[in-house]
């Protein structure tokens, strides 16, 4: 959808950015006595450039995660996918797992897509509402967009919050339950030369 807007359009809109004091990972209701987990990916680094298989210019794809030891008392893991700089007033969800097993480790390539069940967990729905991965289509001069993985280590084991859960449910089944959480960010950019990363202000991490 938002690879149609015009470059014009999208470089007007250059400074309307959701902000990462928005993501999942910074609600306060989630605390900020947990734990870091490294989150990594083999398809690029910590603020590296996300390849185009991955996005709506390439095969859009789920990409391979995978993330470090979970905290003592982990009973349950969750993934949730956020664009910090969609122009919209919260980021776009652009995937959910919930309910993963503590001990899984990573996520396969392409393991995010409707009606899966990658290592047990269920698939929630992305800001399209529709259930699975929602390839990254940044609007044509935007500039760099900042895809955050959030991994969260639960000290609880996964309740059933519906069929295809969104971010509200799952934010709120995970509030008072985060022992251990983690952050991969990759760049993404349509149309033009990765850029700088904006400054809004707010730190990327509670």
């Amino acid at each position: 959808m938002l690879e149609h807007l015009p470059h014009w359009l999208g470089a007007a809109l250059r400074s309307v950015r959701a902000g990462a004091d928005k993501l999942t990972i910074t609600q306060p209701v989630l605390g900020n006595n947990y734990t870091t987990i490294e989150v990594t990916s083999p398809a690029f680094a910590q603020e590296g450039r996300i390849p185009p298989r991955f996005t709506a210019d390439g095969e859009g794809v789920s990409p391979p995660l995978t993330w470090g030891a979970v905290p003592p008392g982990t009973l349950s893991v969750a993934l949730v996918v956020e664009d910090a700089d969609s122009p919209t007033p919260a980021p776009l969800v652009h995937a959910i797992l919930w309910g993963l097993p503590a001990d899984a480790g990573r996520i396969a390539e392409g393991a995010i897509r409707a009606n899966a069940q990658p290592d047990g967990g269920d698939v929630g729905r992305n800001s399209y509402l529709s259930e699975g991965w929602l390839a990254p289509d940044p609007p044509t001069g935007h500039g760099d967009h900042r895809y955050a993985f959030q991994v969260f280590a639960l000290d609880c084991a996964a309740e059933d919050i519906g069929e295809a859960p969104g971010r509200g449910a799952v934010l709120n089944a995970m509030a008072g339950h985060v022992i251990g959480a983690g952050l991969l960010v990759g760049l993404y950019s349509r149309g033009e030369p990765a850029g700088v990363v904006p400054d809004d202000g707010a730190p990327v991490v509670a």
